[in-house]
Order: C-alpha cells, then structure tokens, then sequence
C-alpha cells in the first residue's frame, strides 16, 4: 500500500510545480521533439535523395537550392542531415534500451540480493569500469564489420555500468523502508518486491540516466562515424558528413558547421532535459 502511494508521488501536484520552475527543461523537451519529429518525417521533409550523386552540383555553398549546401560528390547535405538524424537517433535509443536492461538488471538484483551476488556483480562493474569506455568500443569495432547494428550492441554492451551502480544504490536506500518491510512480513516474493515496489520507486533515476544515456550514444556514434567505424558511407550520418567537411574545411566551411551544429544542438536538448528531469525527481527539491 505505502509502495503504491510512493509511486503515485512522481505524479503528484508537487512535481508538476517542480516542473514550472525548470524552464530549461522545457527548452530540451522542445529540441529533443523537434529533432525527433525530422527524423521520422525525414522522407518526407527531404528535398533530395540522400545517396544521388551529382557532379554538376559537387561542393556547392549554401544557397535557395540546397539549404546546407552541397558535398564531395554533389549530394544535398540538408537531406542527408535528416536522414542522418535518423541512424543517430536510432543508435541512442536502442543502445541505451540495451544498456539499461542489463544495468538494470544487474543493479536489482545486487541490491536486492546483497551479499555474495552483490559483491561479484560490483566487482565485475568496477573491473569493466577500468576500462575507458571509448577506447573498449573502438577495440571491439576494430574486430567487427562497421554497420548500424553492431554500433548499436556495442555501446550497449559497454554503457551499463553506470546504470547497474545507479541502480544498486537506489534499491539499497529502498529495501529498509517501511513499505518493504511491510511487504516482505506479508511474504510478497522477491520478484513481486523488485517488479511491484522497488522498481517501481526508482524509475525516477532510471530515466533521468536514460535521457542522458541518449546523448551520450549519439556522441560516441558521432565519433566512431568520424573516425571511419561506425555508419559506411553512402549511408549518412552526421558523423561521416563531419570526416568529408574535416577533409575540405578550406573549401567547404558548411559541411563542418552544420552537421557539428546538429550534434551540438541534440546532445544540449537531451542534457538539457536529463538535467531538468534530475532537479525534478531530486528528493531536495520536491521539499
């Protein structure tokens, strides 16, 4: 019954007011919705096949033709921008969707469970921890073909331990409130206790780590795109369009701002957001 009443605390008139005084929070929100209502209408919004070469049209600037100029081979940026949007949009999320499955997982079952569980899943994470992160993508892409979906498994599989000790920790502070105490005497199993009263009240942390998740996966995407290891051209992404604007920033000024603009703008909105969501579900705040 107390589980219940917590949980109905993340909707209550407080946090609505705790969300009035988070102005910024609104001006993430705005981004991310933008950038993902371009992403998804990208075919649509597109004035250019994204992947049509032009030579007659190759490394053109900005102008009422082509919004964000041209490339090396005479495609639209804009167009490719958009569908760009698309590939890192999807690398967030279902690399942070995996991410949070396994750290989640992994964290309910360490602070639940305690003891021997505990330590060997911590020690795991502070081993994996020791790793940089970056660096431990860029060796396991190195061993793998480059392609959307191995990107995505890959920061997924090595974003989770943030999560998991996020996750450990909530639940610790948790299992010695009285509603779960209450539970266990009535002898709820475990199962039902993390799924119906411990999860549950620990959402709020868990989806601030997964907005900012997002933009984290969307710079690491960024960055392996630069670098030639994650999304192959033709395909776009904005990471590849910023290695071709890398190679001709003398000539080609627009294929560095624009798609450096996009990541900027994206990474601010969900941090932004993340931020905002962080103040509104902070204990302190809501007092």
């Amino acid at each position: 019954m107390r589980g219940q009443i917590l949980v109905s605390d993340m909707v209550s008139p407080d946090m609505w007011q705790a969300i009035k005084t988070q102005p910024l929070m609104f001006v993430g929100a705005a981004i991310v919705c933008v950038v993902a209502i371009l992403a998804v209408l990208a075919p649509w919004i597109a004035p250019y096949d994204p992947t049509e070469i032009n030579v007659k049209d190759i490394l053109m600037p900005p102008s009422w033709q082509h919004w964000c100029g041209t490339d090396t081979l005479g495609r639209d940026v804009f167009s490719r921008m958009l569908y760009g949007a698309q590939i890192s949009l999807s690398v967030g999320f279902v690399a942070v969707g995996l991410s949070m499955a396994i750290g989640v997982a992994l964290g309910a079952w360490a602070g639940y469970a305690s003891g021997r569980a505990d330590m060997l899943i911590m020690r795991s994470t502070d081993m994996v921890l020791c790793f940089p992160t970056f660096f431990l993508i860029l060796a396991v892409i190195a061993f793998l073909e480059p392609s959307i979906w191995n990107i995505m498994i890959v920061i997924g599989l090595t974003s989770w331990m943030g999560v998991t000790r996020l996750v450990r920790a909530e639940f610790l502070s948790l299992r010695e409130r009285e509603f779960i105490l209450a539970a266990k005497s009535l002898g709820a199993s475990p199962l039902r206790m993390i799924w119906k009263y411990l999860l549950p009240n620990a959402m709020g942390p868990i989806m601030v780590s997964a907005v900012l998740g997002v933009a984290g996966a969307v710079l690491v995407e960024s960055g392996l795109s630069f670098l030639g290891l994650g999304v192959q051209p033709p395909n776009p992404s904005w990471g590849n369009i910023l290695t071709e604007g890398k190679d001709n920033i003398q000539l080609a000024w627009w294929l560095s701002l624009y798609p450096g603009l996009a990541i900027l703008i994206t990474v601010l909105g969900y941090n932004l957001l993340g931020e905002g969501l962080r103040d509104v579900f902070d204990p302190k705040m809501k007092s």
